[in-house]
């Protein structure tokens, strides 16, 4: 076969650094824009960008010219310098070592879409390690709890 044919939606979360609420109405949206931004230049295209103050999701068509490990660092690593520079607040702006990614059926992008667009009004009545473990246990995921929270 002479082409190299890939569609792999993913849904990526991950979380500040103990789970700090950095992510505030100031910087919310600028961030999400700038992970997208950050997306798009690693042609990965970035169907939603949402989260909470403490954690961020991401539902994206991942490249078949980058692995998963490989853009998430990127995206953290430009993301967090990028945060760093907002002010003396957010000096002390960590993500967490960690990720999860999920894959997500084409069929089913308009739920995950939904869902991270709720993040604020679902995060009223679930923290975001329980929403965590949730996802971790409905995937199947064998998991460390002493790890999950670095």
């Amino acid at each position: 076969m002479p082409q190299s044919l890939v569609k792999n939606y993913v849904h990526i979360i991950f979380s500040t650094k103990g789970r700090m609420p950095f992510i505030n109405d100031e910087i919310e949206d600028e961030l999400f824009k700038y992970i997208g931004g950050v997306s798009k230049h690693l042609e990965c295209n970035p169907i939603i960008i949402g989260g909470a103050k403490d954690h961020v999701h991401l539902l994206l068509l991942l490249s078949r010219k980058i692995s998963l490990m490989k853009f998430v660092e990127i995206v953290k690593t430009h993301s967090s310098k990028w945060i760093k520079n907002r002010g003396d607040k957010f000096d002390n702006f960590y993500w967490q070592r960690g990720y999860g990614c999920f894959s997500v059926n084409p069929k089913k992008i308009d739920q995950v879409k939904d869902y991270i667009l709720n993040q604020k009004s679902h995060h009223r009545k679930i923290s975001f390690q329980e929403e965590y473990r949730k996802f971790l246990i409905k995937n199947d995921l064998d998991y460390d709890e002493k790890y999950l929270w670095d």
